[in-house]
């Protein structure tokens, strides 16, 4: 199973990663700020991950992680 990580105090919350998702497992925080004041990106449903790279292949700050 596919494994996505990310680095939620580098990541600045532009939702890049998330419009690049098939599968629409990430959105923006809403309930916490990360250090440098952003709402990062989470992971809703990591069990419905395929595994494609896509949101680490957007990603300009290089914050996520996807482990096969």
């Amino acid at each position: 199973m596919p494994k996505v990580t990310i680095d939620f105090d580098r990541c600045k919350g532009c939702l890049l990663c998330a419009s690049a998702c098939p599968k629409k497992i990430l959105e923006r925080s809403t309930e916490s700020l990360n250090k440098k004041g952003y709402y990062p990106v989470q992971i809703i449903n990591q069990d419905e991950c395929i595994g494609c790279a896509m949101c680490a292949t957007m990603c300009p700050d290089c914050v996520i992680t996807v482990e096969k």
